[in-house]
């Protein structure tokens, strides 16, 4: 399992001055970075959230909170705040009067998470698909171009554009459910697909030609608004990757 220093975490440049207090809002998954006005206590709660979803926090890593405070330059209070937030999405596990650290990975949580957000994702395509009008095929049409790209350098070797990847990845997800008209449904899924991103990350799967040509069908069935189609894609997209990501071998390093 590839693990990172918490020395060294992914850093946004920090502001000059700190908030009174954390205000964490719901977030919108990680294809939307933050504004540059964005508090500060926010933007904290971002980094943290990113480093552990993309697995630059390995599972059961110790957050101590004064390594902590120096790696992302905020204030105890403040992270014990965040720490707390992300501990209700089940993200950070609190151990009581021993800190907090790193939630732990397994097979029967992955299929959880996986099987959660296949029931989202199938049940927003048809609303969406339904509902799309062009405005959406555009968003569709553009996430799937870059996506398309991305796949390319990776299948010829290039595995340093990982993380943008998964990026696109979940942007062309995003945007065949984006007209399903369901504010809640859309938030939920984002959560979802964070954790199932987090597995994703930790495994470096890339199946290669057979998930393009996944991602080529689920295209092609939106701008035919083809959602039965694109369900049973999905399900096999999902399906698939979890068997190869249980077999692997990762769970034991």
């Amino acid at each position: 399992m590839r693990r990172s220093s918490i020395d060294r975490p992914y850093r946004e440049p920090p502001p000059k001055t700190l908030g009174k207090r954390v205000v964490v809002t719901r977030h919108k998954g990680l294809a939307h970075p933050a504004a540059p006005n964005t508090p500060v206590g926010e933007m904290t709660y971002r980094r943290v959230r990113a480093d552990i979803v993309y697995g630059r926090l390995a599972p059961g890593q110790k957050l101590t909170l004064d390594r902590m405070r120096d790696a992302y330059g905020s204030a105890v209070s403040t992270l014990r705040e965040i720490f707390n937030g992300l501990a209700s999405e089940g993200l950070i596990t609190a151990e009581g009067a021993r800190g907090f650290e790193v939630a732990s990975v397994s097979p029967d949580n992955l299929r959880e998470v996986a099987a959660m957000r296949q029931l989202l994702e199938c049940d927003a395509l048809r609303s969406s698909f339904e509902a799309g009008d062009v405005e959406w095929e555009g968003r569709v049409v553009a996430a799937h171009h870059k996506l398309a790209s991305q796949e390319k350098r990776m299948a010829a070797g290039d595995r340093s554009g990982e993380e943008i990847l998964r990026r696109y990845d979940w942007e062309f997800h995003n945007a065949l459910i984006s007209a399903c008209g369901s504010r809640v449904l859309l938030e939920m899924h984002a959560s979802i697909y964070d954790k199932y991103l987090r597995y994703l990350m930790l495994a470096a799967v890339f199946r290669g030609e057979p998930v393009a040509e996944e991602h080529r069908k689920l295209l092609t069935f939106a701008l035919e608004r083809d959602w039965r189609g694109a369900q049973a894609t999905t399900i096999t997209h999902i399906q698939d990757c979890v068997a190869q990501m249980v077999s692997g071998d990762w769970w034991l390093s």
